[in-house]
């Protein structure tokens, strides 16, 4: 079986018709919302299907001139903001700070711990994805590093863009753990996808951006869709109407979730660790007088 394929047409017939060997759906949620934010993914529910996938957001927010989430921390795992209209502001412990716009990317890689701040930027409402991704053990406590990539720096093959990992000639610029994709697709009514997951890649999801798709199911625009996981065979869905959604596959998280306020670790050692490490950089930054 070939690694990744690259496939899209436009069928000629009215109604959505897919192979039974395609990987089926096995749970759809539409989360919980929080305001203009939804969150399809918590490591208490779905994270514990998907990992290292185990946060996932949605969201539509307009500029108020205020911080998105205010400053906060984070450790043992990585976070990837995707703005697919409007644009970000970013300020992190690492000394960066800037404006990701549409269609760049804002990938924090906390390890034993930073903190972070963000809002919207510009006039133009904020629609949005941000994954949180746990780390492997090796890297949940290692230095903190961040990315901030321009759109033109996101590789594109066909209607995908690559935002972690590697699609057919396409890859991503950041630095993430191996064994992880992350793509944002966007396909005219009608068109079809195709996607083998590379040798491994147990666990496959997507949440509906815009439109629709129609796979073993159909799934509508604010659901994310989880595929049964290790099955053999491709991913296929169809858009019903103009689409835009991110999928993700990996290799799945082989450790427990250990789970604190803002962090995610393997074990309870490697979690105090991080936690004792937010703490130190909250007390430089409260005696700034920034939290």
């Amino acid at each position: 079986m070939s690694d990744l394929v690259n496939v899209v047409e436009a069928p000629s017939q009215a109604q959505p018709t897919l192979p039974d060997l395609a990987r089926r759906v096995v749970f759809t949620t539409r989360g919980r919302k929080h305001g203009a934010i939804t969150r399809l993914v918590s490591p208490s529910n779905v994270g514990e299907r998907i990992k290292p996938f185990v946060f996932l957001d949605h969201g539509e927010v307009t500029p108020t001139g205020r911080p998105l989430f205010g400053i906060h921390p984070h450790s043992g795992i990585a976070t990837l903001t995707a703005p697919l209209s409007g644009g970000v502001n970013y300020e992190d412990t690492t000394g960066k700070s800037g404006v990701v716009e549409t269609g760049g990317l804002e990938w924090m890689k906390a390890g034993h711990g930073v903190w972070h701040d963000g809002g919207v930027a510009g006039s133009d409402p904020l629609r949005f994805f941000q994954l949180w991704v746990a780390l492997p053990r090796a890297d949940e406590n290692a230095a903190p590093e961040s990315q901030y990539v321009s759109r033109e720096q996101v590789q594109e093959d066909g209607p995908v863009r690559v935002l972690l990992g590697r699609y057919g000639n396409a890859r991503s610029v950041i630095r993430a753990p191996a064994g992880v994709n992350y793509f944002h697709v966007q396909l005219k009514d009608s068109e079809r996808w195709r996607y083998v997951p590379p040798a491994g890649h147990n666990v496959a999801w997507l949440a509906v951006d815009r439109g629709a798709l129609q796979t073993s199911q159909r799934i509508d625009e604010g659901v994310l869709a989880v595929f049964e996981e290790g099955a053999e065979g491709a991913i296929e869905v169809q858009a019903v109407g103009d689409s835009s959604f991110v999928f993700g596959s990996a290799i799945k998280h082989p450790h427990p979730l250990v789970l604190g306020y803002y962090s995610v670790h393997t074990s309870a050692a490697a979690l105090a660790r991080g936690e004792a490490e937010i703490e130190r950089i909250g007390e430089r930054l409260r005696a700034a007088g920034r939290v």
